[in-house]
């Protein structure tokens, strides 16, 4: 499975920007989709994740009521849409994909997309 993550960028606080994560490949490889956030510095950090239904989601507190993770049916593609976004959601996203239940570690997930870079400025 081959992910591909785009739409980053520089937006001021308060501004919102949508993240993209298309799949290519064995679908079947995989039923939960998520994205991931790393700052300089720090450790991989779980934002959000879907299931094989639709209607399970999960979201880290730091993002819930501001992010909502989808799915697309274009290009296999999951949505990250993200409201509201602060200086502290700088970072490089990542989605990832992997098979079983939906999980926050990142070592969990087998299959990686390149990272987008978020930058929020004040």
């Amino acid at each position: 499975v081959q992910l591909q993550a785009s739409g980053g960028g520089l937006v001021q606080a308060g501004a919102s920007l949508r993240l993209s994560c298309g799949a290519t490949g064995r679908m079947h490889s995989i039923n939960v989709r998520a994205w991931f956030r790393q700052a300089p510095g720090e450790e991989r950090e779980f934002v959000a994740a879907l299931g094989w239904s639709a209607t399970e989601t999960t979201y880290s507190d730091s993002v819930k009521g501001r992010f909502t993770i989808s799915r697309e049916t274009a290009n296999n593609a999951v949505v990250l849409q993200m409201n509201n976004l602060k200086v502290e959601d700088t970072a490089t996203y990542y989605c990832a994909g992997r098979f079983g239940r939906i999980l926050r570690e990142a070592n969990e997930y087998a299959y990686w997309g390149q990272g987008t870079q978020v930058t929020v400025s004040s």
